[in-house]
């Protein structure tokens, strides 16, 4: 796919590569230091991706993790993967979010990535 970013990245976008993913600084960062794990191979989201992309792209995280830490101070992360444009996958070609976190960078981070559907996402106020 020529258009795919993730497949032809700008080399300084690149922090980690092995035989089956590459590390990617997010070219579009919610937090400093948001970066993306990729399959090398074009491959359309999580469930195309073979099992041992899939290891890959969780072992990657450990070293998407160093890298992050050594840059910047981080409180916590979210870890996202967005499968079909319902879910808001934009990019064709699977990509796994590492986002780094830090206290008080929301007003209330409870819930994390439940987020993704507001009205659903504070159960802890269901019923009240």
């Amino acid at each position: 796919m020529a258009s795919c970013p993730f497949c032809d990245p700008a080399a300084e976008r690149i922090f980690h590569e092995d035989a089956l993913v590459r590390g990617l600084w997010d070219g579009f960062p919610v937090a400093p230091g948001h970066a993306l794990l990729v399959p090398r191979r074009h491959v359309a989201d999580w469930f195309d991706a073979t099992e041992a992309e899939r290891g890959a792209l969780l072992s990657a995280l450990d070293v998407a993790r160093a890298a992050i830490t050594t840059r910047h101070k981080v409180d916590g992360f979210n870890i996202g993967v967005n499968v079909g444009a319902a879910a808001g996958q934009t990019v064709p070609h699977l990509h796994v979010h590492l986002i780094p976190r830090c206290s008080g960078d929301v007003a209330d981070p409870r819930g994390g990535v439940r987020w993704v559907i507001p009205e659903r996402a504070a159960w802890w106020k269901a019923g009240a």
